[in-house]
């Protein structure tokens, strides 16, 4: 065939293909050469080096290096997987396919290690297990479960539920079937389904109980089982009874896989508000970055196992994944929170890292260490960051790095099927443009300061989600949507914003106090602004002798609470602050919503005595919270409650606590008092007669002077 075409009938076969693949991949990053450089080296490292016959598959290094010898990993269904499903969708069946030819081989190792259903191995080339270290290798049995994300993101982006009928269902159950028999109902846990003995995504940590990545993936793993269970009832019955009949399965296995999914432990921290890595992750010393010089990273070249699995410390991104892959799980604060505490206990001494603390902090709104992460991941190789580059290139990682830009500063999520966009443009960027397929529809994504701009390039209509809200689109008709942040919504604080009970809580405190016969000061008063009663009260009885059961002190809370109640009896609109009733004016006549985040369990009673209830859309109820001030929760709660993305929102607090709180969550801070106390505000004013939209607009460089369309 080569001799008939003749050089150059090759090499305009292979400019066709390429052009062809160029034209459904390609990623623009406008006026950075180094960077565009680095994105297209990698995707086309990742073409050049990809199996497409169903019976090979990528390997960690592709074809450019002997590390790793050649084998595959989860690396497939996790990084190089989603950028095939989404731009070469024929590509991404085969590599699935791949899984499919090796069923058998995971079938008889699962029967090695004494288990039902199957279990893949964690590198192989041929289907065979081919790890030799079993902590870190067979133990990450949550390759089953990635393989079945893998399944269900193909099936959900392209709609090819012929795969899923005539081999993937096949991997869904026998893989299920593994997860029923390896976890149990836990008497110890009530009852809930938990997984022993297994390791999760990070290799730091190995053969743990209840691994929380590997258990909320296994949960997913086996509701979309069920769920194929009875799709294929209802619409493929004599495919399904072929299925059940070739493999023996019951319609009493199903309602297990169910059963399982519902009652999944998984594991969390109620002091931190944060999901535990697994059941002993946060009992264990953490390790000691301070006195760990640079030349002793990756740590596993430099300590023994068991040094490394006796500390808090991570090799990449494990609970952080979980976030990024079954995003819908988690709030927004839970993101937040569980970012914070693990992503400074993160070493990234595994390539596949980077990448996915990139896509979660552009998320949680960090754009600052989101370009960071993607910085050091998309020329990984060309400046050989890692100083193995010799080894080979490190395939995951460039997938990775169109990750970063697509799920990362493009916001793609897959939602049921349907695909959702949260854009946002890196300070250090003009423009960025992409291109993703959905089915047989070519869709062009291109993000500048000012909009996104959505084309259907092919296809005959798309339904997409941007920023939360539906768009149509149709055939090569672009919309362009705004970007540029504009304030949609004021949260205050209560208590010193919108009116002053400092001097009521004082006076019942005071009260209290002298009854217990223990000292109190106004210095001490001043700590309990914007904490809840609970914390005040344990603030107040700190230097008490007295030894006092949980019950007595909320006695003591709710004698307080009556006190100070009979006394707002007494509040009017009055004693509203100056220039709030002109601010609220204001704020109405522009559109611009009002929410309420206060510790005061007394908030409605004191709007209403105020006169000024009807002017708040939203009232965080602070009962309802895991965590006070300065913990974001509940300034991104009142945001939940209006309807409003925390970057299009103002917080206006008068302590410290609440300063922190707000900018915790995203949002721009506006303190009134001192810049000894609230000095990290946006902007601060010494009173509320100072606070006019005029000046709330201005932080976001909106000069809208009219009620907003």
């Amino acid at each position: 065939m080569a001799e008939g075409c003749g050089f150059n009938g090759l090499a305009d076969e292979q400019r066709a293909y390429l052009d062809q693949f160029w034209a459904h991949t390609d990623v623009e990053i406008k006026d950075d050469p180094a960077l565009q450089q680095g994105i297209r080296f990698n995707l086309f490292q990742l073409l050049q080096s990809t199996g497409r016959d169903g019976v090979t598959n990528i390997a960690a290094k592709g074809l450019t290096g002997e590390g790793y010898e050649g084998h595959y990993f989860w690396d497939t269904e996790m990084y190089m997987l989603p950028f095939f499903t989404y731009t070469q969708p024929e590509i991404a069946r085969k590599l699935i396919e791949f899984r499919y030819a090796t069923l058998d081989k995971a079938r008889e190792r699962a029967a090695e290690l004494s288990q039902k259903g199957a279990l893949y191995p964690w590198r192989t080339i041929d289907g065979s297990e081919n790890s030799a270290y079993f902590p870190a290798g067979t133990a990450q049995a949550h390759i089953n479960a990635d393989i079945a994300y893998g399944i269900k993101q193909y099936v959900q982006a392209t709609g090819d539920v012929e795969f899923l009928v005539s081999r993937g269902a096949e991997i869904l159950f026998e893989t299920s079937r593994f997860w029923a028999d390896l976890g149990f109902f836990n008497p110890a846990r009530g009852g809930a389904f938990c997984i022993n003995g297994i390791t999760g995504p990070d290799e730091y940590t190995a053969i743990v109980n209840n691994n929380a990545y590997t258990n909320l993936m296994v949960q997913d793993q086996l509701n979309y089982a069920y769920e194929t269970v009875q799709l294929l009832k209802l619409e493929y019955p004599a495919d399904y009874g072929r299925l059940c009949q070739a493999i023996g399965l019951t319609d009493g296995e199903a309602e297990m896989w169910k059963e399982a999914a519902d009652r999944m432990f998984i594991p969390f921290d109620e002091e931190l508000g944060i999901y535990a890595q697994d059941d002993t992750f946060l009992s264990k010393r953490k390790w000691d970055f301070e006195h760990t010089a640079a030349d002793k990273y990756p740590l596993l070249l430099h300590f023994h196992p068991l040094v490394i699995y006796r500390h808090q410390v991570l090799k990449q991104a494990d609970l952080v994944m979980a976030m990024f892959l079954l995003g819908d799980k988690f709030r927004l604060v839970d993101k937040i929170r569980n970012y914070q505490y693990y992503e400074p206990l993160t070493t990234h001494d595994s390539s596949l890292s980077p990448c996915i603390h990139s896509i979660i902090s552009a998320e949680i709104g960090n754009l600052a260490a989101a370009y960071g992460y993607f910085d050091r991941t998309v020329r990984m190789d060309l400046d050989d960051i890692n100083r193995n580059a010799k080894d080979g290139l490190h395939m995951a990682a460039m997938a990775g790095s169109w990750m970063s830009i697509v799920n990362g500063f493009g916001g793609l999520r897959q939602v049921d099927g349907m695909l959702c966009f949260n854009p946002a443009l890196p300070e250090q960027w003009q423009s960025f443009r992409f291109k993703v397929t959905a089915g047989s529809q070519l869709l062009d994504v291109s993000i500048d300061g000012e909009a996104a701009v959505y084309t259907l390039l092919e296809g005959s209509g798309l339904q997409i989600k941007h920023r939360g809200q539906p768009v149509l689109l149709l055939p090569q008709q672009p919309v362009s949507l705004l970007l540029a942040r504009q304030l949609e919504a004021v949260i205050f604080d209560l208590d010193g914003v919108i009116t002053d009970t400092a001097e009521l809580h004082y006076q019942a405190w005071q009260a209290l106090a002298d009854e217990l016969g223990i000292p109190f000061s106004r210095e001490k008063n001043e700590r309990l602004k914007g904490v809840s009663r609970k914390e005040s009260l344990d603030i107040v009885l700190e230097d008490s002798p007295l030894k006092l059961t949980a019950a007595e002190r909320l006695a003591l809370a709710e004698k307080k609470n009556v006190s100070y109640r009979q006394q707002l009896e007494q509040l009017t609109p009055a004693d509203v602050l100056p220039g709030i009733p002109e601010l609220l004016d204001s704020l109405a006549q522009r559109g611009i919503a009002c929410g309420l985040a206060s510790a005061s369990l007394n908030a409605p009673l004191i709007l209403q005595r105020l006169g000024i209830a009807g002017r708040f859309q939203a009232i965080a109820d602070p009962a309802a919270l895991q965590k006070g001030k300065p913990d974001a929760e509940i300034f991104l709660t009142a945001a939940e409650l209006l309807g409003v993305p925390p970057r299009s929102c103002i917080g206006v607090e008068d302590a410290a606590a609440g300063i922190a709180a707000i900018k915790a969550a995203g949002m721009q801070a506006v303190g009134i008092g001192s810049r000894e106390q609230l000095g990290a505000a946006d902007l601060l004013l010494t009173s509320t007669a100072e606070l006019t939209v005029e000046k709330l607009l201005a932080l976001f460089g909106d000069s809208r002077q009219g009620k907003r369309q």
